[in-house]
């Protein structure tokens, strides 16, 4: 029987598989890697922040970013509204300190009961942002952070389109945009972004050298691109602050080129770091 490519492989017993629809990502589908890959960079730079915190993981989908934050924080609710997703989380994802609750991220929680309120690739998703970010904002204790990412428009949409062709999306930011959305609600606002690195910056380079065009003629592209992409890790990827566009100081063609890839604006994703 042949295997779906986009449904998840190798479950524990008792768990019954997802299927990429697009909403979300998974792990355990090569075909899916990369996106995965991305998404969980940004987990472990989180989850690496909230050691001993009491967090809640909105929007948290599978629940692979739940277990990321649980194996250091005090401990992590993860709240799903998709009831496939949640049921999947509950029976794959066990630990002392991680529980699953199904609800909608627009009213779901206690206020003040949170150290971190992380909240990753779904603020895109949603009617109302602000109302949203005022409720999570609500959730934290005095002193508390949230992480809230979003894709970037400028390197998921096609050029000068206003939005990818993601059904889910309702509206894609650039990051000055984003950043003001944020910064409407929460009172300190830092903003990161997430970049290619090693073997994917390498990559990039390799395309922008003319590599597409090279392995379409050689007709090695899924022999390539087979091995290449299950090989992505979270290393691949690299979270931080962006050159502004109007930071002059380069002093030479090659560091001008490296200033531009480095900008927020070249980011594939942005990750607001939001202080109460």
């Amino acid at each position: 029987m042949p295997v779906d490519a986009h449904v998840q492989r190798d479950q524990p017993l008792g768990v019954p598989p997802l299927a990429l629809t697009g909403e979300r990502t998974l792990p355990d589908v090569p075909v899916e890697n990369y996106w995965f890959r991305r998404h969980l960079a940004v987990y472990e730079f989180i989850g690496a922040r909230v050691i001993g915190l009491r967090v809640i993981d909105m929007a948290c989908g599978e629940g692979y970013g739940s277990e990321v934050l649980s194996r250091g924080a005090a401990r992590v609710l993860g709240v799903e509204a998709n009831p496939d997703a949640f049921e999947h989380a509950r029976l794959r994802y066990r630990r002392q300190n991680l529980h699953f609750e199904r609800g909608m991220v627009e009213i779901y929680g206690e206020p003040s009961s949170y150290d971190a309120v992380v909240f990753l690739q779904t603020i895109e998703h949603v009617h109302d942002p602000v109302a949203v970010l005022e409720h999570v904002h609500g959730l934290l204790a005095p002193g508390g952070v949230a992480y809230v990412s979003t894709p970037n428009v400028l390197t998921l949409a096609a050029p000068g389109a206003e939005k990818s062709d993601n059904p889910w999306h309702l509206k894609e930011y650039r990051a000055r945009e984003f950043q003001e959305l944020c910064g409407r609600v929460f009172e300190e606002v830092k903003l990161l972004g997430l970049f290619h690195a090693r073997k994917l910056h390498a990559h990039q380079l390799a395309l922008d050298l003319g590599w597409d065009a090279v392995h379409q003629r050689l007709r090695i592209t899924k022999l390539f691109y087979d091995r290449f992409t299950p090989a992505i890790t979270t290393r691949d990827f690299a979270l931080r602050p962006g050159n502004q566009p109007d930071d002059s100081s380069a002093v030479s063609s090659g560091d001008a080129r490296r200033r531009a890839r480095g900008r927020l604006e070249h980011a594939l994703d942005f990750l607001a770091v939001c202080t109460r």
